[in-house]
Order: structure tokens, then C-alpha cells, then sequence
């Protein structure tokens, strides 16, 4: 695989200690749709394919974390051989969970009208493995606008699924998940609702303060408005937001409310506004996730990214006290770590802060490990914590084909401090993997960022990563 050249001055950003954006740097990562269970956060995300000229999606991929900086690959739970009647374009989805099951929303291409379709995989565990839930597609008429569905199960129970470009069509969802509760409807777009009537009712000489265009995010949030003297108020608000690309090309995110998923709707302005992030698109999704509040999107600001290589983003932010939302920037800088990571348990190598060079790949035996090294790539972990416990040992798995490589073990940067060197030999294939043991050559205790540099013969696949541990 081509490796994608880095510029310095990428590089010296890459490699600061406060570098978040995008999440995932191993492949392009669109349309982040996040969920919360457990103690976890999960990111459902698009697949832009390299090098591509266009939206070539054909599988969904998964990452979670449990402190907001490293992120757990957990590869691609569902792709378009995944359902039956799709045969082209996995777009944008999103994931639920109700009554210990879990609903992926997905939309792809329709073999059977030739159009675009909202489909449904359903799962036990956040993390798969998923199957198609019905063997037929959810909705499907033969039209272009079904794409990018969001879903909500609100107070009482009743679920919503919102999708579409450039009209907003809706229902409500049975207790199943599975099917709709009545006809599908189409949300009236107007000026005061989203800043431009309906696509088909719009005029060429008339600009509109903004307009609806695709990308729909369904939510519902509970609040105490504060009186004009800044007083709490006794009685709880309960306010729907949809927020969605808007604008046409290129996209900013807006937003509006209503007090009911049919609305009236009220316009309420945009949230993250035009920007050179590198992407004319964008796409965005909103979770809390213990007592942060967090604002999902992408950019094109990978090497070698743009409109169709996109890459999700997070920021953190406060919502207003009456409610809205405050405008959001993007960052290079990402979010604050809300945790730590232990050092002397089995970590994946693919539970990355940040990585220059690497992908990963996935087998049914292994599950997912970091492949394609090369001499200078190199993975970041934040937020180790050694506490007051010296390590004696490093062990990690790797793999090699050819006649392997080293592993430096630094803190907190490439140039940190080398605790460690783990000397990779050939083990006899890409995929049989080895448990190599190095010795801690510095004192550690505390909080570190741990830089796993690679090193070997230039130019050549140097070994396979499964995972790595510090011994006490």
C-alpha cells in the first residue's frame, strides 16, 4: 500500500502534545455518528476509500474510547455484502440502543428501484457482530433523497427516524425498531423553520438566510431555563433539536427546535459555521459523555484527505443557559482527556491518540492489529498512568514476514526520554505473531504519553502489531 507523505510542518503539529484532530488517523473516517453505553463512547463512521473522486464508501467502520483521546479500533462491523439488496454507496448511519439490542441505521444504493434506501443491522453488543434485521431494506421508493438517517427514542418510549436530502422525511418507529408506526411523513420546510422554504419552492433571485441540505441529527434535550435574572427555573424544558449540513456546497452545520419531533420548527442559526477545514461537506453528531458534552464532525485535513477523504473531529462545549447552541470552531486541538490509561493490562496497538503512517487490518482469529510499518512511523498513547508502580519489562505481540524491526519506547515525545527498545525478529509469516519482551531501561512512575516509534529497513514492511503490556 502507497504510503501517504507527510509535510513537516503536518508532522511537527502531529506531533505536539495536544493534537487530537482528526481522531483517527490510520483511515478516512466520515459522517461520525457517536453513542454512549456503558462506560464507553462509540463512534459509527463512514469509510472514504484513498485516493478517491468521489463519495466510494462501501463499508462502515467503529471506534470507542473510554477517556476522550484514545480511540480502540474495532475495524468494520458491517459492509454492503452485509445486505442483500445493496450493491453501492454506504453512507451515512447511525447506531441506538434499546432493550440490550443495538440498531444501525445505514443507507446504501437499492438493487431492487435503483435507488438510494435506508436499511437496519441489529446486534447484542455495541460492537457486533451486526446482521441485517430484515433481509430487505427499511424504507425504499426508488428515490435519491434517502440517505444520512438519525434516530431518537424519546421520553415516553416512542422512537424517531429522521433521513433525507433535500427533504426531511420522518415516522415513527415501532416498538421493534424494525418497522414504522403509520406513513412516512415529510417535514414542511420554511423560512422560519430552517431559513429557506422546500428545494422546489425556493426562487433563484431571492437569498435565503440559510437553508436545510442534508446530514440530519435527531435529538432531544431536557433543561432549567434561566429567568432574566439568571434564576433556575422550577419546571424542567424539554426541546427537540435537529441539526443538519446546511447551505448547500460548501456545508456549515445549523440547527433548528421544536417542541415536538413534528415540530413547528424554528430556525436557530448555525453551530459550527463555514471554515477552511478542508472538506466542502460536513457531517455531525452529539453525545454526553460523563458530564462533558461533546460536538462530532469531519474534516478533510488529513495528507491526502479533502471532499471525498474525510476524517471525524470532536470538540467539547457548553450548551447556553436557555438552551441553544454556542458556535463551535474547529481545532486542531481537539478535547481534554477525562481518563487515564493502564499500562500494566493488555492494551491493543490499535487504541491510538495518534499515529503517522500506519492503517490496520482484521482477521477472524486476531481481530484488529495495526499493519503496513514502515521505518519512522509511529503511535502515540496518552494519559498512561505507571502510578508509583516501576515497571521491570515491556512485551508486545508482533508479526513479521521479513526480517522485522525495533520498537523505541519513549515519553511524551519522539525525542523523549527511551525507556525501552523491543526488537522485532522475522517470525515466520505477517500474521504469526510473537511475544517479544524488552527491559525497562529508566525510571517511570506517573503520568506519560508513550511514543512507540518504529524503526527497521527503510523503504520495506517492517512487522505486524497485535498488542503491548508493561510488566510490573
Amino acid at each position: 500500500m502507497k504510503k501517504m507523505i507527510l509535510s513537516a510542518a503536518f508532522i511537527a503539529a502531529a506531533m505536539t502534545a495536544t493534537a487530537q484532530n482528526p481522531i483517527v488517523q490510520t483511515w478516512f473516517t466520515s459522517d461520525p455518528a457517536p453513542m454512549v453505553s456503558g462506560d464507553r463512547l462509540y463512534v459509527y463512521t463512514g469509510h472514504d476509500e484513498d485516493n478517491a473522486d468521489f463519495f466510494w464508501m462501501y463499508e462502515w467502520r467503529l471506534y470507542s474510547t473510554s477517556d476522550m483521546v484514545n480511540w480502540t479500533d474495532h475495524g468494520s462491523p458491517i459492509d454492503l455484502s452485509s445486505f442483500s439488496w445493496a450493491d453501492d454507496r454506504a453512507w451515512a448511519a447511525q447506531t441506538i440502543e434499546r432493550n440490550g439490542k443495538f440498531y444501525w441505521y445505514i443507507c446504501a444504493h437499492s438493487k431492487l428501484t435503483n435507488g438510494m434506501a435506508v436499511g437496519v443491522a441489529v446486534a447484542d453488543s455495541p460492537t457486533g457482530p451486526f446482521k441485517d434485521a430484515l433481509g430487505k431494506p427499511l424504507f425504499d421508493n426508488g428515490s435519491w433523497d434517502n440517505i444520512d438517517p438519525t434516530v431518537m427514542i424519546d421520553d415516553d418510549g416512542q422512537a424517531w427516524l429522521f433521513w433525507g436530502n433535500p427533504t426531511i422525511n420522518y415516522g415513527k418507529l415501532n416498538a421493534d425498531m424494525l418497522s414504522f408506526d403509520g406513513e412516512v411523513k415529510q417535514v414542511n420546510q420554511t423560512v422560519e423553520g430552517f431559513g429557506a422554504p422546500n428545494m422546489k419552492e425556493r426562487q433563484k433571485d431571492v437569498k435565503y438566510k440559510d437553508n436545510y441540505t442534508e446530514g440530519p441529527w435527531i435529538m432531544k434535550r431536557t433543561f432549567f431555563p434561566l429567568d432574566k435574572k439568571g434564576r433556575k427555573a422550577k419546571k424542567a424544558t424539554g426541546l427537540y433539536y435537529l441539526l443538519y449540513a446546511a447551505g448547500g456546497v460548501p456545508e456549515h452545520i445549523a440547527y433548528s427546535t421544536a417542541p415536538s419531533p413534528e415540530g413547528p420548527w424554528t430556525y436557530r442559526g448555525e453551530i459550527m459555521p463555514l471554515e477552511d477545514t478542508k472538506s466542502f461537506t460536513n457531517h455531525c453528531g452529539v453525545a454526553d459523555f460523563k458530564g462533558h458534552s461533546y460536538f462530532f464532525y469531519h474534516t478533510g485535513k488529513l495528507p491526502g484527505g479533502g471532499g471525498f477523504g474525510r476524517s471525524a473531529a470532536v470538540e467539547e462545549f457548553e450548551y447556553n443557559a436557555d438552551g441553544s447552541f454556542p458556535i463551535i470552531h474547529h481545532t486542531d486541538e481537539g478535547v481534554k482527556p477525562i481518563g487515564t490509561l493502564n499500562p500494566f493490562v493488555r492494551q491493543e496497538a490499535e487504541t491510538i491518540a495518534w499515529s503517522v503512517g500506519v492503517k490496520s487490518e482484521s482477521n477472524a482469529k486476531t481481530g484488529v492489529f495495526i499493519s503496513d510499518i514502515q521505518n519512522g512511523d509511529y503511535i502515540k498513547v496518552r494519559e498512561v498512568d505507571f502510578g508509583d508502580k516501576q515497571p521491570k519489562a515491556f512485551t508486545v505481540s508482533a508479526a513479521s514476514a521479513l526480517q522485522g524491526g525495533k520498537i523505541e519506547v519513549r515519553l511524551d515525545s519522539l525525542q523523549g526520554r527511551q525507556i525501552a527498545l523491543a526488537e522485532v525478529p522475522g517470525t515466520g509469516g505477517w500474521e504469526q505473531w510473537q511475544q517479544i519482551s524488552a527491559k525497562i531501561t529508566e525510571n517511570v512512575s506517573g503520568k506519560h504519553d508513550i511514543f512507540f516509534a518504529f524503526k527497521g529497513n527503510k523503504g520495506a514492511k517492517l512487522f505486524n502489531f497485535d498488542w503491548w503490556k508493561f510488566e510490573e
